[in-house]
C-alpha cells in the first residue's frame, strides 16, 4: 500500500499520471525541470530560483500565459505568500510568490500534491501575473 502511493505521487510529480487541473502544472515543473544540472554543477538556490523565474517567464509569454485582467478591488484575503481576489460569483485568483519555496519547481510540485490530496479544493493554474512575479 505503502509503495504504492509512493508510486503514484512519483507518477504524477513526473506527469505520467494525471491530477485534477494537473496537466499545466506539470507541462510546467517538466518545462522547468528540463535541462537540469548534475550535481557536480551545483549552485546556490537563490541563482537556481532566478534562472527558474527567467525560465518561467519565457514560458508564459510563449504559452500566453500572462493575466491582465485583473480587478485589484476584489481584494478578498492574504496569507503569507498569496493575496486573493474575487474573480466572479464562482472563482478567486490567489496571485502567490511562493515565498516559503527555494525553488519554483518545488512549489508547482506541491500544487500537484495539493490537488491529489484535495481534489474537492484542487487549484487550477490559469496564468500568471507579473507585479512582483506572482502565480494564480
Amino acid at each position: 500500500m505503502q509503495n504504492d502511493l509512493k508510486h503514484e505521487l512519483h507518477h504524477i510529480i513526473s506527469g505520467k499520471s494525471q491530477v485534477s487541473y494537473g496537466t499545466l502544472i506539470q507541462t510546467i515543473a517538466s518545462y522547468l525541470d528540463s535541462g537540469s544540472q548534475s550535481s557536480d554543477e551545483i549552485e546556490s538556490s537563490k541563482q537556481i530560483r532566478e534562472q527558474e523565474t527567467k525560465k518561467l517567464e519565457s514560458f508564459v509569454t510563449e504559452q500566453n500565459l500572462w493575466i491582465k485582467d485583473i480587478d485589484f478591488s476584489q481584494y478578498v484575503s492574504e496569507g503569507a505568500e498569496q493575496k486573493v481576489y474575487l474573480k466572479d460569483s464562482d472563482h478567486v485568483l490567489k496571485l502567490n510568490d511562493a515565498i516559503y519555496y527555494s525553488y519554483w519547481t518545488d512549489y508547482f510540485y506541491n500544487l500537484l500534491l495539493h490537488n491529489f490530496f484535495f481534489p474537492d479544493t484542487a487549484d487550477k493554474k490559469v496564468g500568471n501575473f507579473s507585479k512582483s512575479f506572482c502565480h494564480f
